[in-house]
This record gives structure tokens, sequence and C-alpha cells, in this order.
């Protein structure tokens, strides 16, 4: 069977990986142009065409497969199956027309919920208890075709997006190589999603970092958590910009008792010190402040960071 492959980022390389080692031949893999990133602006590959390169594939990188000189180029190919994990294009009829097994996706949630382009960050902000990977056929609207199949896994109190999306790299590249010999031999029928159940995500905006101090701890502990790496969650002090890196609600938000740490009724927004612990009042408990990160400072823990600054206590943040 000749795959074509398409992905950008880091969570579409173990899929990339595990075909390339399979008895599959990978004869083509597409990929984003490359482009500026980092502070310096450098333009640099995508993780996939690195991981491509590395592997002895074709790598191609149109800005847009839509020009009748990149389709003929792709139909060359002869692929029985495009295989698709967050290549960052939508792709026109003719392309899922193309394979005879058609065009598959490795999609970050359990579909029909969280469709779109942040289905990972979305399940964290919502205090989702588990997540998953679907693999669907593609159809020319975002994130609605037939299901083939799914693997979950728990979302654990201390999961990032970066932590989850590593884990569901895994196991969506687990869940493809399984997948694809059972619908190469026609043992998987697609079923439709359910419209009634899907909800959608939008892209992330450098703006959603910014924490609202009327929202309860557990809210903004799920909001950090989820914003890491990209694009993280500030606040501000004094004019200057505060990452947080690692935070926690209170353990009365969560049933615990912490000896001496009693929610103030204070202004939403105070820093509150107890303990060598960094607190913030919140609209609903109190915020325990773990690690951060001071504008144009490295990261710290709490501790150190109020050995220097211990003015910050008792003023307003935000």
């Amino acid at each position: 069977m000749r795959i074509v492959f398409m992905g950008t980022p880091n969570f579409a390389v173990p899929t990339l990986r595990r075909l390339a080692a399979s008895p599959y031949e990978v004869v083509g893999v597409y990929t984003q142009p490359d482009r500026p990133a980092g502070r310096g602006r450098e333009v640099r590959p995508s993780p996939i065409k690195v991981a491509a390169e590395s592997l002895g594939l074709r790598v191609f990188q149109p800005a847009r497969l839509r020009h009748s000189a990149e389709f003929d180029q792709l139909r060359r190919l002869q692929p029985a199956v495009i295989v698709v994990a967050s290549y960052g294009q939508i792709l026109r009829r003719e392309v899922l027309e193309l394979p005879p097994f058609k065009c598959l996706n490795i999609h970050a949630s359990l579909l029909p919920r969280y469709r779109g382009a942040a289905p990972i960050p979305a399940a964290i902000l919502a205090g989702e208890p588990f997540t998953g990977v679907t693999t669907m056929v593609i159809e020319e609207t975002v994130d609605t075709g037939p299901i083939l199949t799914q693997a979950q896994l728990p979302i654990e109190p201390s999961d990032t997006t970066g932590t989850l999306t590593a884990k569901l790299a895994e196991l969506g590249a687990d869940l493809m190589l399984s997948t694809l010999p059972e619908w190469f031999a026609g043992r998987i029928v697609p079923h439709p999603q359910n419209e009634a159940e899907a909800t959608y995500t939008q892209r992330l905006t450098k703006e959603e970092g910014q924490i609202d101090w009327r929202a309860s701890a557990i809210h903004i502990w799920r909001q950090v958590r989820a914003f890491q790496p990209w694009p993280g969650a500030y606040t501000y002090w004094r004019r200057k910009m505060l990452k947080l890196i690692e935070v926690e609600p209170s353990p009365e938000e969560t049933g615990g008792q912490v000896p001496g740490l009693v929610a103030e009724k204070t202004t939403m927004g105070r820093a509150l010190g107890r303990e060598r612990l960094l607190t913030v009042q919140t609209g609903s408990g109190l915020l325990l402040i773990r690690r951060l990160q001071m504008e144009g400072k490295r990261v710290s823990t709490a501790e150190e960071f109020l050995a220097g600054h211990r003015e910050i206590i008792g003023e307003i943040l935000g």
C-alpha cells in the first residue's frame, strides 16, 4: 500500500515515524512551507519536514494544494490512502477523492466533541476527566467526517497542553497503525458523527492568555495548564508581565485543608503571602502560585520570587 502523509507540527511526528517503519510504503510527505519562528524570526522547517528528511522521505511543501501542477504531482505518487495529522490546510474535493482508500485524519479529541483548531487546550479548560484521539474519513467540512476508530486516556491534574499533546501524539500513532490494516481489509464500517453532540474550538490568541481574576481559582488553574506552552497565562504587576507557570487552587477549593491558609475577603487579584507561598484572591477561592516568570527574568519558584519582591504582597495584579 502506497501512503502519502500530510502533517506539520510535533503532534504528527510519531505517526510518520511509525508509518515509515511499517510494511507500507510512504511515497511522499506534505508539510507547510518553512516559516519564521522564535524571537529572531529565523526561517525554520516544520517538525515533520525535519523528521521526513531524517527518514529519507520525499518532502513537498506547497503553500496551497490547489494548483493543477501541485495536484498532478500528488496524483503521480499514486497513493492508496492519504494519512493526515494536523496538516494545516483544508483539502479540496479533488484531493479527497484521489486515493481509493480515502483521506484519513487523526484528530486529538473524542469527536464529535472539540472539533476545530484547539481541541487539547479546550478539553483541559473545560475540566474534562479524559480525552482521546479519533481516526476519521475526511470530508470537505472540518472534522465532520465519519468515524473509524477512537482511543481515550485520562487528563491528569498535572497535564498541560504540552504534556497532553505528547501523550495524544503517541496514542494517535498507535491508533492509526492498528486502524489501517483493518480499513484496508474492509473490516471497519465508518459511522457518522452525532451532530447533536458536536462542539467547536477556535485557534488560540495571545490575548486569551491574560488572567481575569474575577474567575474562580479552579478555572484559572485550568487556564494556566491549557495555555502552556502557548500562548501562556499571564497577568501584570507594576506594568510588567508576570507569567504563571505552575499554579493550583487552594486545598479549600478541592476539599483539603492547609493550616493557616484562610481565604480573605479582599479585592480580586490581590496578592497574599502565607508561609512562603504566593497566593492570589480570585473570584472564588485562593490560587496558589508555585512557579512564575517576571518579564525579562528567568522562571523562579514563588519562594525565590518573594525573597526579592516582597513588596508584591497586598498589591493588585492585573
